[in-house]
């Protein structure tokens, strides 16, 4: 028996010191894995290369290595204004808002006021990033984001004209490529509005696979400004382009080749970005299209055989074929900001809105809002709505961190506006037929109409989800694979193997560990890992539960990256519900730290709740569903069996929740306000949310007398009373002498609003047929000008 202890101890110890030997470990194990994973790893091309590498790993890093640092994500600053910042949202940011009526814009003029042009040019609102030394703002991404939220909950014709010059574009792209001479000459001019930017991508033959445009720039001789100089000849057809009806100045990216050889031995170049004067003779972009009557403005551009000079190209000619990287490396920004901005407005408009109508709205004696069913539709508005603010904070606070997050751009973008999806599609069922009637007194229909905009735009949300969160992610995020691909590639295969062999062995040691974890951690429920020093009684199990699931995912991430290998990548399903993992475990730190930064707030710890527990639930079905389509049996029955001994961990929010954030929204408090600080409020009682808001006050004052009224009607008051009907009982109440001048004063100022903000708004019948004209060319003359 001690023969054969020893001898089991004696392979111990040989396994052991293979292992620990890097020479020895190469020579017997991983220089054959580095052979074969030579050959099995794809080609990857120099764009999707770039995409890979571009921008920073932040946050979703530490969820992907399944033992979360949280006291890092306690360190991060919470995003603050500049007293300058908050000044320009309480003041210029409002006032842009009273000058741009909707109905009008979306309507009749089918675009924006001529002095709502100029004020927000006047006011550098298209010059946020840009720096002072040029004219420009210089806000903090936060305050870009802030100022894009408020404006978004007035107009998407105001957010989108201001959102645009701010995001990726040519200002973006001059800031970090341009020459000294492009910075000086543009920045100035686009700060103050002089130029109006857009920029060019999107063709109609390559949306979502952008860097296969057809667009293509020659390298030739011909005359420019009365000389012969060296520059290109550009022939391009792109379309979506927003803003590019009205842009004095058009980035555009294109091929570029030199099959002459006039700038080298490369014919093939690669994609190139230049700005383009809109009056370059050959430039076509004046021409519009309605995205869903969204009346921001947006059109095709197209140009054949444009010659234009070499420094035209941002960067000049030394940056020629460098595009692809430039629009990669500014990308995550734009789209941290962007989408997540503008859609959370949507949300917030929609939850003061609704919630206010939920009260004000009264069916069989009660108002609506207390119904369970419509509590459920604001209960999910009101939590979507906060989680979304909360998603956009900390992803706007990142880029003033100077990350540049790709993924987390992505998680944000693609989540925020799906959720604000689901809050407007709630807002609708809610208010019913009011949202149906399009009309100036309408608050929800424009946003109902316009929410697939946001799902389109900046990456397809069905591209984002299949392709990107865990495609991207699992390369970019994970702290080995990328290193491995790298060591891979390298043209040096000694050099390649040392590394490799480092990586790779690290990342067994990471795998074998994560297992491990969460195997422990699935038996335990979770209470055996540590919750972050200080962190609220309310929330020290959220912790331990997001541990626990980062642990699952970094394990289950790497069983199918190593059971699928590239076959991953066409198993979309599968990649996207990984996808959906990952991006719950940073919308659930969002809301986390979101409470953490406000102080715990206890009157907003119903949506904390709601919002951790609604990610838990939905990462539970993400990890439900890839094992469930796992290709085989055994394996993912022993993955469950080792993620999840007990069967799921996590269960949908509580119904309570819901009832408490309902009731939290459908009556005036700091709560409330908290929940929508940035919707814009019309100071009169004129427009619909102004009268909203008072016929919300109204209504809370009302109540007492309605009860009164009831308990006298109970006791057989004005029985038989034809004008004891829902309409007409204020007037029968005071001519029976239930109620007192004042309090019939009271009922009739409640009645009067609650009668405008259940009315739709109706047309004569000529409407219909002078709306099926097409619109006339001036508001574009007027913008342009």
């Amino acid at each position: 028996m001690s023969a054969i202890l020893t001898f089991v101890l004696a392979l111990v110890a040989l396994a052991v010191l293979v292992l620990a030997t890097p020479g020895v470990r190469r020579a017997l194990i991983t220089g054959r894995v580095f052979r074969i994973y030579r050959k099995v790893l794809p080609t990857m091309s120099d764009t999707e290369r770039e995409a890979l590498e571009a921008g920073t790993v932040w946050w979703e890093g530490e969820l992907f290595r399944g033992k979360p640092d949280w006291s890092k994500l306690h360190a991060y600053p919470a995003p603050k204004l500049t007293p300058e910042e908050q000044s320009f949202l309480d003041n210029e940011c409002n006032e842009a808002c009273r000058l741009v009526d909707d109905w009008k814009v979306s309507h009749e003029d089918y675009d924006m006021t001529q002095e709502a042009w100029q004020y927000i040019k006047d006011k550098g609102f298209l010059g946020m990033i840009i720096p002072k030394r040029y004219g420009g703002l210089e806000f903090s991404a936060f305050a870009h984001s802030q100022v894009v939220t408020r404006l978004s909950t007035r107009s998407s014709a105001l957010a989108v004209s201001v959102m645009v010059p701010n995001s990726l574009g040519p200002a973006e792209l001059l800031l970090h490529y341009g020459t000294e001479e492009q910075k000086n000459h543009y920045l100035p001019r686009l700060a103050k509005g002089i130029e109006i930017p857009a920029f060019a991508l999107t063709s109609p033959w390559a949306g979502s696979d952008a860097a296969s445009i057809p667009d293509v720039g020659i390298v030739c001789k011909g005359m420019w400004q009365g000389k012969e100089v060296v520059g290109m000849r550009v022939t391009w057809d792109k379309r979506y382009i927003t803003l590019g009806p009205v842009c004095t100045i058009l980035g555009l990216a294109f091929h570029l080749y030199d099959p002459d050889g006039l700038l080298g031995d490369k014919k093939h170049i690669g994609i190139t970005c230049a700005l383009v004067p809109w009056d370059t003779p050959g430039v076509e972009t004046r021409r519009r299209l309605f995205p869903l009557n969204a009346m921001f403005m947006n059109g095709p551009t197209r140009g054949r055989d444009v010659f234009m000079p070499l420094d035209f190209i941002i960067g000049g000619q030394a940056m020629a074929g460098h595009g692809w990287r430039m629009l990669m490396e500014c990308l995550a920004a734009g789209r941290s900001i962007s989408l997540p901005s503008s859609n959370t407005g949507m949300a917030q408009v929609t939850a003061r809105t609704v919630g206010a109508y939920a009260r004000v709205r009264s069916q069989f004696k009660m108002a609506i809002g207390r119904f369970e069913g419509v509590e459920e539709a604001l209960g999910r508005i009101g939590g979507n709505t906060w989680l979304n603010d909360a998603v956009r904070r900390m992803t706007a606070g990142a880029i003033d961190l100077g990350e540049k997050p790709s993924v987390v751009s992505a998680i944000a973008k693609y989540h925020v506006t799906e959720r604000a999806r689901q809050v407007v599609n709630d807002g609708m069922d809610v208010i019913g037929g009011k949202g149906i009637c399009l009309g100036p007194s309408n608050f929800l229909g424009r946003a109902y109409q316009q929410v697939p905009i946001g799902i389109t735009v900046e990456g397809a949300n069905i591209l984002t989800r299949s392709l990107i969160l865990f495609g991207q992610g699992a390369i970019r995020c994970h702290p080995f694979v990328l290193h491995e691909m790298q060591a891979a590639k390298n043209p040096d295969v000694a050099r390649g193997l040392v590394d490799f062999d480092r990586a790779i062995s690290a990342h067994v040691a990471f795998v074998v560990r994560n297992g491990v974890r969460a195997f422990v951690a699935g038996l335990s429920g979770a209470r055996t890992l540590a919750a972050p020093a200080g962190a609220a009684p309310e929330t020290r199990r959220y912790y331990q539960q997001l541990s626990r699931f980062s642990a699952a995912f970094a394990f289950l991430a790497d069983v199918s990256m190593l059971t699928l290998g590239g076959a991953l990548k066409r198993r979309e399903k599968l990649s996207a519900r990984l996808g959906d993992i990952l991006a719950m475990l940073y919308l659930a730190s969002a809301a986390l730290k979101r409470y953490e930064d406000e102080g715990r707030p206890a009157s907003d710890a119903a949506f904390m709740h709601w919002a951790v527990q609604d990610s838990l639930f939905r990462a539970q079905q993400a990890f439900d569903g890839v094992l469930a389509n796992f290709p085989g049996r055994a394996l993912p029955n022993l993955l469950r069996r080792v993620l999840f001994p007990f069967g799921a961990a996590c269960a949908a929010p509580a119904d309570r929740l819901g009832r408490d954030i309902a009731k939290a929204m459908i009556e005036p408090s700091a709560t409330r306000d908290r929940l929508t600080a940035l919707v814009h409020l019309p100071q009169n009682e004129h427009e619909p949310v102004g009268t909203l808001e008072a016929a919300l006050i109204a209504t809370i004052d009302a109540e007492p007398i309605d009860a009164k009224i009831r308990t006298a009607m109970k006791n057989g008051a004005l029985h038989d009373n034809p004008q004891a009907n829902v309409r007409d009982l204020a007037e029968a109440a005071f001519a029976a002498g239930l109620v007192t001048p004042a309090e019939h004063a009271l009922l009739r100022r409640r009645d009067a609003l609650r009668d405008v903000v259940v009315h739709v708004d109706d047309f004569d019948m000529a409407f219909g047929h002078a709306r099926q004209t097409s619109p006339a060319p001036a508001p574009l003359r007027r913008a342009a000008a």
